[in-house]
């Protein structure tokens, strides 16, 4: 039996091995590169060795592109015409990266497992479109504050490194050339339009996403070779998979690519057109979720079984999970556009299902019934054991992230992944503010934006219950995280074991009467609050990890990590009593 020579077996797992090329070997950054391949079967292992040795190659060839460029003497000016081409390029990729949030969708449903079944998420990892709407406001602000003063900070330098790192444009600047300023301009205009297109957008106002620019300023080489879809979605496939997504996610757009091609048929990518997705689309719309599970069409081809479910009136699937699905396929035509020379158009652009539902409606609050039915249950006027949570006793798991977990939503708006990957060095101390730093700094955590890095000081009540008691009881056991004890699932999330714990703890009280009363609703609990506190809502925003990433990277430093806490000491819950768990703290 062959065997690929980059696939090696440790254990009984099976991983990628390569050992780095001699030319670059001086100057890359890890002495090999190995990873686990997540199976310990050896003929899916070979399969994925195969996609993953292509991906690596590929990051050796950009390493090797580096140097190159290192090795050249950066420009001591920019060209109008550089400049143009800069700016044609960054809309470009600012409006496309819009496009493809929408293709992601927005809204509390996933996919989620195999066979693929529609649940309501109890964790928020699609963007809220409310927030996105916010957002634009928010950005705005900020950039128009700046533009009308040509004020041109370290946000504003930091954009234009990144920018002018990208493969399309690959150009070395000068540190002290006259062009940073006249650039970043240009990018603050650039930013204030692609803003403009996002409005349009969020009103339901069709706005084309243009084609990526070409021009010979730009030292990146791409290539056309007339890939077949099969072939381009694995290259897509590997890079995604190595730089963001875990296990789950690339299963879910691999499977949902492969029926693409099933049904449609492998043609070179330039060869697919609105015909094909709306034939796609026309099919979801005659499935019905979890279609594979059905004794009526178990082991049909997804074609036949659409047809046949046509047939039987099975009630087809929710308009949100069509619109999820086409976004899987969808959002490999985005990616396509900037990585091939052919001039692609996405055929999913414009197909997804209208769904008018405000996003403030798609989630509830707590009521303050159920808020004090949640903190006057046994796991927190004491119970079994934190195992046996739901069972009365004398125990209070003061020492459990069950317990903590929903305290700190409650006075921070955190979501529960943000709270549960907490490190101990993420607990922090500055000028006598203890506050959490929420980051994804490590390698487990993560955040819905890049936005969502923030500080938020600890409310007095945490500190009292004795949250800070537990810091030291972690650190004196050598612990790294706060909350050790809740596991990462199995989808690369913390979120998704501690998500089936509450829904348990719903259930056991009453509560879980609809997909309106998940964990995400103590978000919703904290900005109605705020608002009862007479937080501003610049503040809450703040909090909550709203807006653009230069604006509230700078909160938590200075004068305004104490604005934070001045504010934060003003939010009550008056008609929620947990004096009990301050007096057995003491």
């Amino acid at each position: 039996m062959p065997k690929h020579p980059r696939l090696i077996l440790r254990g009984n797992r099976y991983y990628h091995r390569a050992a780095i090329p001699q030319d670059i070997k001086a100057t890359y950054p890890k002495s090999e590169e190995t990873f686990s391949l997540g199976t310990s079967d050896y003929q899916e292992a070979l399969k994925k060795v195969r996609v993953a040795a292509a991906g690596v190659d590929r990051k050796f060839d950009e390493h090797r592109l580096r140097l190159v460029k290192d090795r050249e003497p950066p420009l001591e000016h920019l060209s109008d015409e550089q400049i143009g081409f800069i700016a044609d390029t960054y809309f470009q990729q600012l409006v496309q990266a819009d496009e493809e949030t929408r293709l992601e969708g927005f809204g509390e449903y996933r996919v989620r497992d195999l066979p693929l079944v529609v649940v309501p998420a109890e964790e928020e990892e699609l963007p809220d479109f409310g927030d996105y709407i916010d957002e634009v406001d928010e950005v705005n602000a900020i950039l128009r504050h700046k533009y009308a003063q040509r004020i041109v900070d370290e946000d504003d330098h930091h954009m234009v490194r990144s920018v002018l790192s990208y493969p399309e444009i690959s150009l070395k600047l000068s540190e002290g050339s006259q062009s940073w300023r006249k650039l970043a301009h240009t990018l603050q205009e650039v930013l204030l339009k692609a803003n403009e297109v996002r409005r349009q957008r969020n009103t339901g106002e069709i706005v084309e996403t243009p084609s990526p620019v070409q021009s010979d300023v730009s030292s990146s080489a791409k290539h056309s070779d007339g890939k077949l879809l099969s072939e381009a979605k694995e290259e897509w496939i590997a890079e995604k998979s190595v730089r963001n997504w875990v296990e789950k996610t690339e299963r879910e757009h691999r499977v949902w690519m492969d029926h693409f091609i099933s049904v449609i048929g492998d043609k070179p990518i330039d060869q697919y057109g609105k015909a094909d997705a709306r034939q796609f689309k026309n099919l979801l719309m005659r499935l019905p979720a979890n279609w594979n599970k059905k004794d009526e069409l178990r082991g049909l081809k997804i074609s036949d079984a659409a047809e046949r479910a046509a047939a039987l009136n099975l009630t087809p699937m929710s308009d949100k999970n069509i619109n999820k699905l086409m976004g899987f396929v969808g959002a490999f035509w985005g990616w396509a556009a900037v990585n091939y020379d052919e001039n692609l158009s996405n055929p999913f652009k414009g197909m997804k299902i209208k769904i008018r539902v405000k996003a403030r409606d798609e989630r509830d609050p707590f009521t303050m019934d159920e808020l004090k039915a949640i903190f006057s249950s046994p796991l927190y006027t004491g119970c079994k054991s934190a195992r046996h949570w739901g069972i009365k006793g004398n125990h209070i798991p003061k020492d459990h992230g069950r317990f903590w977990v929903p305290l700190i939503a409650l006075y921070t708006g955190a979501r529960s992944g943000e709270i549960i990957q907490l490190r101990l060095n993420d607990i922090r101390e500055a000028d006598g503010i203890n506050y959490f730093h929420l980051t994804n700094a490590e390698e487990d955590q993560r955040l819905k934006t890049s936005t969502s890095r923030r500080d938020i000081p600890i409310h007095q009540d945490l500190i009292k219950i004795g949250l800070l008691d537990l810091v030291k009881l972690r650190r004196s056991q050598g612990e790294d995280r706060l909350f050790p004890e809740l596991k990462m699932g199995s989808d690369g999330y913390y979120s998704t074991p501690y998500s089936r714990h509450f829904r348990r703890l719903l259930e056991s009280l009453g509560i879980k009467k609809s997909s309106k009363e998940v964990f995400h609703s103590f978000r919703h609990n904290f900005e109605d609050a705020c608002r009862e506190s007479s937080v501003s809502k610049e503040i809450m925003d703040a909090l909550q990890g709203h807006g653009e990433e230069g604006m509230s990277g700078r909160y938590g430093r200075g004068y305004m990590l104490k604005k934070l806490d001045e504010e934060i000491r003003k939010l009550q819950y008056r008609d929620i009593k947990i004096t009990h768990l301050m007096i057995r703290s003491s």
